[in-house]
């Protein structure tokens, strides 16, 4: 009898995807065997976005056929799919949150007694079953608002969970977890891969696929360049695969030379939780300073302090020696100050325009004619930053909406480098984004620091922390725990320092 492993569960045969002239998926063919972790890699723009909306249905393929368990389907949308045993936790997450962790479990399909009343009490004991079955505590009562990002995409696999499914899709599930929460997330992930449950796993973090996926597959500029199995290949050859190239490294030489002191935080304290509590630190003008932490730590808080999007407690803000406490984002941007957020389309874009309305909005009063905006001005600098950062796309009237992750923050960082910045501030600037735009991004940074540019960059990935940064500050709790510099430090001093004041 062969090995439950080996029987397939999934099979997708000839998927190709076109719009207008744009070919994004070229005669796919892929196989997910049952109980096994796939991991899809592939630069922004891949396809491997597309393919999973083919899959599930957003998308109707052009050509090709799809089966589950050796039978031929095709879904109407992502709710037919997730009631015939196929679903997926997006990196973006789109829940209600101002509902409970039942109502978001339940919602379309609550149970109902006999009088056709919502069965609440049934409902709570399915979820209490569930989440003592998977491991997890979690208040079933709160409003999802009230929770973290990372419980708030734990629920979202959870609900996966519950609906039986055969397959189920993570897309950058760890983006936003800390240490521990990917080790609960990839005991999870093996607990279903024992219950004969097939996953497929999307991710940029190479350290990540090689220690949960048992095989691996690439997709570049719409092709299917690879499969194999975790064990009979490399890093560098996934590199080379997704990009069709060898990155000799995967971070540049950090070769800027920082100077004198330019910006300098003196005992910043936040009035509102989560709390900030006695901050002291410079930045010297051309570093790359780096913001490492736990998730909760205060990290993001810190730069939206400085920024003046969060309300101070106490605390002063030096820039070049003179008082800088900004009352708001406007007047922090007006003296030469810049921030990319780590929810970029919560906060960096405007889903429903087009590349040139995301590029230039930061800076609108460079693309006048007299009293008028001038498109052509507009379209000129949208061009430019397309052609800087690579940002794989049509062109400057293409919606930002169709753009992958990687490409829109591209256009973030174009929107922010058209203001010439002194001081970018950058939270998660790599989040979501492939491993070739990494390496482009980390780049601009360090080119940015060299022209005499001040960076100061959040991260969550241990390696890139350590791989383009002059020096690292360490939150724990609300606390500045330790200053380290980059070349003299290593992943246990951080995680030693992050865990200071918990």
């Amino acid at each position: 009898m062969a090995d439950a492993k080996d029987e397939i569960v999934l099979s997708i045969r000839g998927m190709s995807k076109s719009f207008g002239r744009n070919k994004v998926l070229d005669h796919i063919n892929l196989d997910v065997k049952r109980g096994t972790v796939m991991g899809l890699m592939g630069e922004n723009g891949a396809g491997k976005s597309t393919m999973m909306k083919c899959l599930f249905g957003t998308y109707q393929k052009d050509e090709g056929k799809i089966f589950l368990n050796g039978k031929e389907i095709s879904f109407s949308g992502p709710k037919d799919a997730l009631e015939n045993g196929i679903a997926m936790v997006h990196q973006e997450l789109n829940q209600c949150l101002e509902r409970n962790v039942i109502d978001n479990l339940f919602l379309g399909r609550y149970p109902r007694g006999k009088m056709g009343v919502v069965d609440e009490g049934r409902m709570k004991k399915k979820a209490s079953e569930l989440f003592r079955k998977l491991g997890m505590t979690v208040n079933l009562t709160q409003p999802m608002r009230n929770m973290s990002v990372s419980q708030r995409q734990m629920c979202e696999i959870a609900k996966a969970i519950s609906y039986q499914s055969q397959v189920i899709v993570l897309d950058e599930p760890t983006s936003s977890l800390t240490v521990q929460e990917v080790d609960k997330l990839f005991e999870m992930m093996r607990m279903l891969k024992s219950q004969g449950i097939a996953l497929i796993y999307i991710s940029h973090k190479m350290d990540e696929i090689f220690q949960i996926c048992d095989e691996i597959s690439v997709l570049r500029d719409g092709n299917l360049v690879m499969t194999k199995k975790a064990q009979d290949t490399s890093m560098n050859e996934l590199i080379t695969a997704m990009v069709g190239r060898s990155l000799e490294s995967r971070f540049p030489p950090v070769d800027n030379t920082p100077g004198d002191p330019i910006l300098s935080i003196q005992n910043l304290s936040t009035k509102y939780a989560p709390y900030l509590k006695d901050i002291t630190f410079d930045v010297r003008e051309g570093e790359i300073f780096g913001l490492y932490g736990l998730v909760g730590a205060g990290r993001t808080e810190l730069l939206e302090t400085i920024f003046g999007v969060r309300t101070r407690a106490a605390g002063r803000v030096y820039f070049k020696n003179h008082l800088m406490n900004f009352a708001d984002a406007q007047e922090a941007i007006s003296h030469g100050f810049a921030m990319i957020t780590e929810e970029r389309k919560a906060n960096g874009l405007f889903l429903k325009c087009d590349l040139t309305f995301n590029t230039t909005i930061a800076n609108l009063g460079q693309y006048k004619s007299g009293p008028a905006l001038s498109t052509r001005k507009m379209v000129k600098a949208t061009n430019k930053e397309i052609k800087t950062m690579r940002t794989k796309c049509m062109g400057p009237s293409d919606l930002i909406s169709s753009l992958s992750g990687g490409n829109q923050q591209k256009v973030i960082f174009g929107k922010w480098l058209e203001r010439e910045p002194q001081i970018f501030m950058m939270d998660e600037p790599t989040r979501g984004i492939d491993v070739g735009a990494k390496y482009e991004i980390y780049e601009l940074i360090i080119n940015m620091a060299k022209q005499g540019k001040t960076i100061i960059v959040v991260s969550s990935e241990m390696p890139e922390i350590l791989g383009i940064t002059n020096r690292i500050g360490v939150m724990s709790n609300g606390r500045l725990s330790g200053i380290v510099n980059t070349s003299e430090t290593n992943q246990e001093e951080l995680l030693r320092l992050s865990a200071k004041y918990l």
